[in-house]
């Protein structure tokens, strides 16, 4: 998900920042300062969430978040409660409450990203594939997501570990991943992204999927028991 921060508090941009930089399906798209700047962002820019200030000099968040675009998310992150009625009466998606705590944000973050899930949902058939293309040799070889169990960062190239065999591409993890869909596949490390549903078992250090141990990074455990935990 594409990402604005919109906010005239260098440390309240500096948190969000933070925040983003822990969720490898969010992708910082730049910082505002103040709602004329977001408004050229967004007319540059293709943006899925704002985290949007509301006590802002100029143009508050209020009136900013009535003039963007339907089809963009909006998350308000301010220190004045009293503003929580009026935003939901806008529709956004959350409210965040300064300081806001890591596990709050996950869980605002969550409710875009099913958002974006339910309006993928209304897509057709034919535009909706379960499967990529790879390149093998001289030809490119079809992989049903269902089929893939893992993927292995091995230098320049990626492990797609499937249920019967292993394919090695020429390809960043990073840029694989995003061709996965997201509600199906979870990064948990810097080398690693799993299909959720073919997860064995798991503790708070290691997932297990097709008999292999896999630990679970620092930066990445919190969003993965978060999101592990809907399964329970």
């Amino acid at each position: 998900m594409n990402c604005l921060i919109v906010d005239d508090e260098p440390i309240a941009q500096n948190i969000l920042r933070e925040f983003i930089s822990k969720v490898d399906h969010l992708k910082l798209i730049g910082c505002a300062n103040n709602a004329n700047e977001a408004f050229n962002m967004v007319q540059q820019e293709q943006i899925d969430l704002i985290f949007l200030d509301i006590n802002m000099p100029g143009i508050d968040g209020i009136a900013f978040a009535k003039i963007i675009p339907k089809n963009i998310h909006v998350i308000f992150t301010t220190a004045y409660r009293e503003y929580a009625l009026e935003g939901f009466n806008l529709e956004a998606t959350d409210y965040l409450l300064k300081p806001i705590p890591f596990d709050r944000f996950l869980k605002s973050v969550a409710k875009v990203k099913e958002a974006l899930e339910k309006d993928k949902g209304n897509l057709t058939d034919e535009e909706r594939a379960d499967f990529l293309f790879v390149r093998q040799d001289r030809k490119m070889e079809k992989i049903a997501f269902t089929d893939i169990q893992y993927i292995e960062s091995y230098a320049d190239y990626i492990k797609i570990h499937l249920q019967d065999r292993t394919v090695i591409v020429r390809e960043s993890i990073s840029n694989f991943t995003k061709k996965l869909p997201q509600d199906q596949f979870i990064r948990f490390h810097r080398s690693f992204v799993g299909n959720i549903k073919a997860i064995d078992s798991y503790t708070h250090e290691y997932l297990e999927i097709g008999g292999q141990a896999l630990t679970i990074s620092r930066s990445y455990k919190e969003e993965v028991l978060l999101r592990l935990s809907q399964y329970e």
